[in-house]
């Protein structure tokens, strides 16, 4: 006979062994180790960008490397949180993240400079170098319209009722960006927006007659920014441009070029040590090609290939239309924004400030990167319930 208690009394503890949890999909795996391991390239990367001007401007090769560690300990939270909550929940939440990136947008503007700093010439921050709202306005632009075309429905596909909407709320990020200015983000929430509508059935006639008729107004109000004028006829007439201009561009290409196949090794670029303005963000690319080389380059390249394919490849399989729709636009961002950047610094598109995720400088934007991939994570897992002893296990299989 087996001492014990009843069966019958066993019950209720088994029940209580009973819990919910998301698993992570293949898809799902293989996306948290590609990010992993840009994160880490990323790091060295930026020690070795950074260090001469670390050394220089605040008497620490590692000052930046250290800053951005504090940003993938926050990245990393955030994505531990956006993995384990139900990204649907982002559907109610559309309008309130809206709001207030346009409230943090707006203070950036209006707040004194103590508060809101002018770095560089531009507006960009709250709280010295430690936030910067134009960066989480691409997370509000991908839920929010994602949100509205399926509350739209059919009604998309109507000029007044279904596309106004969007370039109302969207236009004045728009601008916000622009008066930072930041003329590159600004485009990104454009592109974000004409992507999201295109895939969720707009009409394209709409866009184009649109366009026809923003063109003018769109050429007659770029040359209030000349430098955004300068760089583009820096990249269609290099030679005729002035040599302020062009800068950037050369010395990247110097990088690029002096690094061969291989590259001439870890920490052994030239460039960074104050030839290639901002190494360590805007250009982080050229020290990859200096010291990397065309494998180093082609790599990254391959990597953001994959992330996309991870990326999309969760979109087709998504739980409902909403999150097909984000996990489309989550992944157009990242994978965009780093195929811009590179497209840059090996001369291909006109200099822009897109820095590259997981390797510049820039703990908004690392975060920003770790939670989109936190949700990403999450749309690519299932929910499951786990009874038993496997409840504490997160490893088990469950049955």
């Amino acid at each position: 006979m087996i001492d014990g208690p009843p069966i019958k009394n066993r019950a209720p503890s088994a029940m209580a062994d009973v819990r919910e949890r998301w698993r992570m999909g293949s898809e799902a795996r293989l996306l948290v180790l590609v990010s992993a391991g840009l994160t880490a390239f990323g790091l060295a990367v930026l020690y070795s960008a950074s260090a001469f001007v670390g050394i220089n401007d605040h008497g620490s090769s590692a000052y930046f490397l250290i800053r951005q560690l504090g940003g993938v300990a926050a990245g990393m939270v955030a994505f531990a949180l956006a993995a384990k909550l139900d990204a649907g929940t982002l559907e109610k939440n559309a309008w309130p993240i809206m709001w207030l990136t346009i409230a943090a947008m707006t203070a950036v503007l209006v707040l004194p400079g103590r508060i809101a700093p002018t770095i560089h010439g531009s507006r960009r921050f709250l709280f010295a170098s430690s936030f910067q709202p134009s960066e989480f306005g691409k997370l509000a632009v991908v839920v929010w319209v994602s949100m509205l075309i399926v509350k739209k429905g059919q009604t998309l596909r109507r000029l007044t009722k279904g596309l106004v909407p969007f370039l109302v709320v969207i236009g004045l990020l728009d601008v916000l960006a622009a008066l930072e200015p930041d003329l590159s983000v600004a485009m990104l929430y454009t592109l974000l927006m004409a992507l999201l509508l295109f895939v969720g059935g707009a009409r394209m006639g709409h866009f184009i007659a649109l366009g026809a008729m923003c063109l003018p107004i769109t050429l007659t109000k770029i040359e209030k920014w000349r430098y955004a004028v300068s760089r583009l006829s820096a990249f269609f007439h290099p030679g005729s441009a002035p040599e302020a201009v062009n800068f950037q561009l050369q010395q990247s290409l110097i990088a690029v070029g002096s690094g061969g196949w291989f590259g001439r090794g870890f920490g052994e670029g030239m460039q960074q040590a104050f030839f290639v303005p901002f190494p360590y963000s805007d250009f982080v690319g050229s020290n990859v090609g200096e010291e990397w080389g065309f494998v180093g380059l082609a790599s990254l390249t391959i990597a953001f290939a994959i992330y996309g394919l991870l990326g999309f490849r969760i979109a087709r399989q998504a739980r409902t239309p909403f999150l097909q729709l984000v996990a489309v636009g989550l992944t157009f961002t990242t994978v965009l924004t780093a195929f811009l950047h590179l497209g840059v610094v090996i001369g291909l598109l006109p200099t822009t400030g897109l820095t590259l995720p997981f390797v510049s400088y820039g703990r908004s934007n690392l975060v920003l990167t770790m939670l989109f991939t936190g949700i990403l994570v999450n749309i690519g897992s299932t929910k499951e319930r786990v009874i038993g002893s496997a409840a504490t296990d997160p490893l088990s299989v469950a049955a």
